[in-house]
């Protein structure tokens, strides 16, 4: 089962030694400064972009337009966060040699097609057009980090997918909504609670300060 990303935690969540270029479907959570709603709300469980979140929504999409091996997946843009699945596929484009020597396939692709590579310059063109279009410039919109997780199968895959689409309807209940509703607690769980056995006529009562 797909763990949702708690808050978008600033501490490493890379894998130790992962090379995160390699082929491979990846599952990414990108959020707000602060947790900012900055790009639309949800209405009737639909989530309706404002002209910041179509900045997003299109930089998104852009992500894959000079990497031909990337694929970009399942994604939603929510009011302050982003999820989205990247597919990164064999890199297999071959560059000529001036010497006349055979041509070698590029065996994992540039560093530029690295997960890392690819959110960090999404973040960057993203927040450059935010901010040119509401005059502010330099001001953050990410978080410095994300949440990534390396996709295993395609059950892990169908399951994500799903999990994207099904956010908007979620929102009520989702971890990064800064205004959710949250369930009142059980009685006996509120602060100071206690089981209470009714007194019986004779037992003594010590009162306390």
């Amino acid at each position: 089962m797909i763990q949702a990303p708690s808050q978008c935690q600033r501490r490493s969540l890379r894998l130790k030694d992962y090379d995160y270029s390699q082929e491979g479907a990846y599952f990414v959570t990108i959020c707000t400064h602060r947790h900012n709603c900055l790009f639309g709300e949800i209405v009737d469980s639909a989530m309706m972009l404002n002209a910041f979140g179509e900045i997003v929504h299109d930089e998104w999409i852009r992500t894959a337009i000079a990497r031909p091996n990337v694929t970009i997946d399942t994604f939603i843009v929510l009011p302050n966060h982003l999820h989205g699945i990247i597919i990164i596929n064999e890199y297999n484009i071959r560059r000529g040699d001036p010497a006349g020597r055979p041509y070698t396939p590029i065996p994992h692709g540039p560093p530029s097609n690295s997960i890392g590579a690819m959110v960090g310059q999404f973040k960057s063109l993203a927040t450059k057009r935010i901010n040119t279009l509401r005059h502010t410039p330099g001001n953050r919109i990410w978080q410095r980090n994300y949440y990534e997780h390396v996709i295993r199968n395609e059950a892990d895959l169908n399951e994500i997918r799903q999990y994207i689409l099904d956010n908007p309807v979620q929102w009520d209940k989702d971890e990064n909504n800064p205004t959710r509703q949250l369930p009142e607690p059980p009685y006996d769980n509120m602060v100071g609670a206690q089981n209470f056995v009714p007194l019986r006529q004779g037992d003594n009562v010590c009162l306390t300060r």
